[in-house]
């Protein structure tokens, strides 16, 4: 039976709401690591600050969301509902974590690669996923965020 008191978890895995857009919520809560990255670009601190600043985020986020996630499970009655979006705020933050500071097409390139990987999910990414509760919804995001960090990086050396 689904509890029908959403507090401060659903509230936390639903991204205040961000998780109910009637459309694509997962990309909504993609843009709002985009968000959450963009608001650690504008510190008045050093860019190595900045990153550590988005990484230390991220897995506070990770681990409060992991939390948050398993409860809402238990509030939507199901596994993995489409309105826990916490997972792919993670996971963006994770495929930007190096770039606080970039280009609005280093951004984009980010947002793309994070949607792909987290749609396509590649090894490990489905594995984790089965793991299930919390940590399956967050750790296949996290997968999805490392692969979209290493092509960035790739492809920021050989730009080079």
């Amino acid at each position: 039976m689904a509890d029908t008191r959403p507090g401060a978890a659903v509230w936390i895995a639903t991204c205040g709401g961000i998780g109910y857009f009637p459309v694509a919520p997962g990309t909504a809560g993609s843009l709002v690591g985009v968000g959450v990255v963009l608001v650690c670009s504008l510190l008045p601190v050093a860019l190595a600050w900045r990153i550590t600043v988005v990484a230390l985020v991220a897995v506070l986020l990770l681990v409060t969301g992991a939390a948050a996630a398993r409860r809402a499970e238990v509030f939507f009655g199901r596994v993995d509902p489409s309105q826990v979006v916490i997972d792919e705020v993670v996971g963006q933050m994770i495929a930007l974590v190096g770039w606080p500071v970039a280009s609005w097409k280093t951004y984009v390139a980010g947002f793309l690669l994070f949607r792909f990987f987290d749609i396509v999910k590649p090894f490990p990414a489905r594995p984790c996923e089965r793991i299930g509760g919390g940590w399956g919804i967050m750790l296949d995001d996290v997968v999805a965020g490392v692969y979209s960090l290493l092509v960035l990086l790739v492809g920021g050396l050989v730009a080079k």
